[in-house]
């Protein structure tokens, strides 16, 4: 990796690390434990879009680590990164089968990081019963996964704009 591409790295994981702490300055969802906005994933679809999957991969990464040495601690670096990871595993494939649009590999790629989180906790705390918050997991994934696919796809189309 060349020395242009690790700047532009430590510039999107500085933006991801910021959208993600302005984030839980947003108290949305405060009253349902596990649902964001996700605003930190239009950096990541970013990435995904106009880097390498490596790169991405490697964004993700930085942003898990540091976000949870800077907010949520090993148990939220923990979840992030089983989330994080099967997110853009499936994202990554989705993506390069041209069927998707960026709002559904958002969508896809933020249910999937649920499922991910719910897999991870049903490890730690060792109860099936946490399944039972899936469905209500889903739904917001589709909801915020929408959201922030809209904010990217607008932030691409500028920047595709700004630099064809």
């Amino acid at each position: 990796m060349n020395a242009r591409k690790i700047a532009i790295l430590g510039v999107l994981t500085g933006v991801a690390l910021i959208l993600g702490y302005v984030e839980r300055l947003i108290p949305v969802f405060s009253a349902m434990p596990g649902i964001k906005l996700g605003l930190s994933n239009t950096v990541l679809l970013y990435a995904l879009y106009m880097m390498s999957w490596k790169e991405a991969m490697t964004l993700m990464v930085l942003k898990v680590v540091l976000s949870g040495l800077l907010f949520a601690g090993l148990s939220g670096a923990l979840y992030g990164f089983s989330g994080g990871l099967l997110s853009l595993m499936v994202m990554i494939l989705i993506q390069r089968s041209d069927g998707f649009s960026i709002v559904g590999v958002s969508i896809v790629g933020a249910v999937f990081h649920n499922i991910g989180q719910i897999g991870m906790a049903m490890l730690v705390v060792q109860t099936k019963g946490l399944l039972l918050y899936l469905p209500v997991l889903i739904i917001s994934g589709a909801i915020t996964g929408t959201l922030t696919g809209m904010i990217a796809q607008n932030v691409l189309k500028g920047l595709r704009t700004c630099h064809p």
